[in-house]
């Protein structure tokens, strides 16, 4: 299982997991095929460089709260898995399920947008990141970011945009500076919210953060 994730991020191949690893876990998890493995082997590690990372199971719940505060709709939907360089989330989506198994969502907060990506938790792992890597995790845009930036982020950190795209910002490595993620999503869904119900080419004159 996950032979071509660990193929491509060159790590060890995943252990069993043992009955105290899973007894953490909640029925979704435990019921989504190989989360348990997954989590049981890299729970909250960093691949390539920083280009994903699995979220420390302790923390998923808090992270289930703070994307929901920028996206209210999907309260009580979703168990938040990991999340790549940019501080994209990916989680598992209760309401799209297929064969039994939960697909995957990822929330943006650089656009204020959540897509829907078409597979389960191991395809995710197992098919999308290996081969698909720059569709999903923007590893080409990584590579141009780390080339010129002399940075490490690491595991509470992203490269977040000083400008973000929805208020219409560049999508270039100029507009991306290293951000506390925690921090960035709390502003990132503040403004989010703020701008839900503004028409389309609405000139912004002043934004207010609540601290």
């Amino acid at each position: 299982m996950f032979e071509q994730f660990s193929k491509f991020f060159n790590v060890p191949p995943l252990k069993e997991p043992n009955e105290s690893d899973v007894r953490t876990f909640n029925d979704l998890q435990r019921n989504t095929k190989g989360f348990c493995e997954l989590f049981g082997s890299y729970n909250g590690v960093s691949f390539g460089e920083g280009l994903y990372r699995l979220h420390d199971i302790s923390k998923i719940n808090f992270w289930d709260d703070i994307i929901t505060q920028a996206f209210p709709e999907f309260s009580g939907r979703i168990s938040c898995f990991g999340y790549d360089w940019l501080g994209r989330q990916f989680a598992l989506d209760k309401e799209r399920v297929h064969d039994g198994q939960p697909h995957i969502l990822m929330f943006e907060p650089g656009t204020g947008e959540v897509l829907e990506i078409p597979c389960n938790f191991i395809d995710f792992h197992n098919d999308e990141i290996p081969n698909y890597h720059d569709a999903c995790l923007a590893s080409n845009f990584f590579a141009v970011w780390k080339s010129k930036n002399n940075l490490v982020l690491n595991k509470t950190e992203c490269a977040g945009y000083k400008v973000l795209l929805f208020l219409g910002g560049q999508d270039v490595v100029e507009n991306l500076e290293k951000n506390d993620m925690e921090v960035y999503w709390y502003i990132c869904s503040q403004l989010i919210q703020q701008m839900k119900h503004t028409p389309e080419g609405t000139i912004i004159k002043n934004i207010g953060i609540d601290y």
